[in-house]
């Protein structure tokens, strides 16, 4: 038997090494430097400890610290040491869960006292104590009875839960920093000095022991951590401008919506805030009615029996709200518009020479979302989709892909939006229809995005339950990433809803459906532009476009004057002719972000013009009022005017 392997490197260079050589072994061979800068191994996809020994072929990478894989490996480690300084100061708490997430990591802690955020620095600080020991990370495989036994006798009640729920044949993996330890699969780095200073404790939360309501309450603890001190920073400053330019705030300055406890997680919307939403919308129903769409409506209530045909009743049933039947018949409220798409594509008969049709919807739809998940625009119950649903033959499939993809780009171009990441999301676990099919959309799909020639990551796992797709993430002003528009190929709900056209060989076939938002949420974009502009939108968007303020009464009429030949020449316009000084006045409307101020006086009045102020800048010019409506006017247009 050989006691030699084949290992592949990411440049697809091979190499034979002995059997049950070790990440830290093969960085070494290639170079100290490696080594040094080494934190992890990739062995066949998956991420382990540099110490885990390869005991046959596979492809190969070794993680550094500079690299994107790394920081789940770092946050994961200060979830530990952030543990184990807890359990140093406090020992009577028990630790739960704790994991890695977006932006940082969490532990979920069992104790008399709650934490509080005054606790926090003193765990900060004996975290740094920890980490400057530089503990080694060590990984033991345990029996259950020797785990049970160990937590029994430390009397750490929710790690013995934890191991009841396991196969009882399952080996238990442990990792330990000095003497400290914990249930863990890991990987983890070398040893906690390598962890850094780049993290910070950042907030306590109540959470339920395994997110059960009916379970005890714990306190989670948040930190976030990253590479260095300068990237740690650099999120820190991303979160207190992300604070200023908190959609909710700006939405009660600019008096655009508010939320109440009579509607969870659904909109009031002011007039300001409605002005900008059916910008929105006529902005969007322009693009669709120049690229080919039909607009159609559907209703909001749907019997059940269309769910159960569709598969939404068993895959998104959980989301969805239902009516107390007064009748024999269940309803229920549409969290999608697919199905009234296809209810609306079935009527009359079909041909070849119909396709591709592309149908579109402005839906209200609703789903239901836990009152602790929901959060202003950004995550809500009730939403208005920018739905379209393209009915196609196999064979078109890759150019109407393209033409969505070119479409959905140039819009958010247009809203300010160059950098755009594309990610492929195939199968998840929870779906409907074979893999044949399966095998056959997400092909499909491949094919049209190597037609636009455009770059995309796969985000294994995540696409719908009837179909692969498309993601679309916007990166905001201050480097943030948005998940907006989706473009999905489905060749299962057709079918399943009985969809058919008549082929040119007189044959019915059931048509490819390709899903497709753009905006996304419309309530959600909403708040995303708000947040992407800090308020100070774009001219053509804002809903108040433009104030008129006096600066003493004598000018009251020509105030008016001046606001109607704004509004005749279609500039959204307010007037502010109340007793106030002008400094206070523009100091108001600035807050509102209303971007152009007018002051008219005495001296204006009689010259016939008027005094610009524009949002952020304290510099005023004199134009006279003929020539600012015709610069207006052009600046107002929307892009696509």
């Amino acid at each position: 038997m050989s006691d030699k392997i084949t290992i592949t490197f990411p440049d697809g260079n091979i190499k034979s090494v002995k059997k049950g050589i070790n990440g830290f072994e093969i960085a070494e061979e290639i170079s100290k430097s490696l080594a040094k800068e080494s934190i992890a191994i990739k062995i066949n996809s998956e991420i382990f400890d540099l110490k885990r020994n390869i005991e046959r072929d596979a492809k190969i990478q070794i993680i550094k610290k500079s690299d994107e894989e790394a920081l789940d490996i770092i946050r994961h480690d200060c979830a530990h040491v952030m543990a184990e300084a807890v359990q140093a100061l406090f020992p009577e708490t028990q630790v739960t869960i704790g994991p890695s997430i977006e932006n940082g990591f969490y532990y979920d802690f069992a104790r008399k006292e709650p934490f509080t955020l005054s606790d926090l620095p003193k765990i900060e600080k004996k975290m740094h104590e920890i980490i400057n020991k530089g503990e080694e990370f060590t990984r033991e495989v345990w029996s259950q009875k020797e785990a049970k036994k160990f937590f029994k006798d430390k009397g750490e009640v929710y790690k013995l839960e934890l191991i009841e729920d396991l196969d009882p044949e399952e080996e238990i993996s442990i990792y330990k920093q000095g003497e400290w330890l914990d249930l863990c699969r890991g990987p983890h780095m070398n040893s906690t000095k390598e962890i850094g200073k780049g993290f910070k404790l950042m907030k306590v939360a109540g959470a339920y022991w395994r997110g059960d309501s009916s379970n005890i309450m714990l306190t989670r603890i948040y930190g976030t951590a990253w590479r260095n001190e300068k990237e740690l920073d650099i999120h820190l400053k991303q979160i207190e401008e992300a604070e200023k330019r908190d959609h909710r705030k700006l939405g009660k300055q600019m008096s655009l919506f508010h939320f109440q406890e009579e509607a969870p997680g659904a909109v009031f919307w002011h007039p300001k805030g409605w002005q900008l939403f059916q910008s929105l919308i006529n902005y969007m129903r322009l693009r669709q009615d120049r690229a080919g769409y039909v607009e159609t409506n559907t209703p909001d209530l749907l019997d059940k029996s269309l769910w159960e045909a569709s598969g939404h009743w068993e895959k998104f049933g959980d989301n969805m709200f239902t009516t107390d039947p007064k009748e024999e018949k269940v309803f229920a409220i549409k969290p999608m518009n697919c199905p009234g798409a296809v209810e609306v594509y079935k009527q009359g008969l079909k041909s070849y020479r119909d396709l591709p049709l592309r149908m579109s919807e402005f839906g209200k739809v609703h789903r239901y979302e836990p009152s602790g998940a929901l959060h202003g625009l950004m995550r809500v119950r009730a939403f208005t989709q920018d739905d379209a649903h393209i009915f196609c033959t196999e064979d078109q499939i890759t150019e109407e892909s393209k033409t969505v993809c070119d479409l959905i780009l140039s819009i958010y171009k247009d809203f300010g939006f160059n950098d755009v990441r594309i990610k492929f999301s195939d199968r998840p676990e929870k779906r409907v229809g074979n893999d044949v099919v399966w095998d056959k959309a997400e092909e499909a799909l491949r094919l049209a995005m190597e037609a636009t020639g455009l770059e995309y990551t796969l985000n294994p796992g995540e696409g719908a339950f009837y179909g692969p797709k498309l993601e679309f993430v916007l990166r905001d002003a201050i480097g943030r990433d948005w998940q907006c528009g989706t473009l999905q190929v489905d060749l299962n709900l057709p079918e399943r809803l009985g969809a058919t056209y008549v082929d040119e060989d007189g044959q019915k076939k059931v048509p490819v459906m390709l899903h497709r938002a753009l905006f996304g949420s419309l309530e959600r974009f909403t708040g995303i532009l708000i947040e992407h502009y800090a308020g100070h939108l774009p001219l053509w968007l804002s809903p108040s476009q433009i104030v008129v303020a006096t600066i003493t009464s004598e000018t009251d009429n020509y105030a008016f004057e001046v606001k109607d030949q704004l509004i005749k020449n279609n500039l959204r316009t307010e007037i502010d002719i109340r007793n106030e000084k002008i400094g206070y006045k523009i100091r108001e409307h600035s807050n509102s972000k209303i971007p152009i101020i007018l002051a008219v006086g005495k001296k204006e009045s009689e010259d016939r013009t008027v005094s610009i102020r524009r949002i952020g800048s304290s510099d005023t010019k004199v134009m006279k009022l003929e020539e600012l409506i015709n610069s207006l006017q052009k600046e107002s247009l929307s892009p696509i005017e």
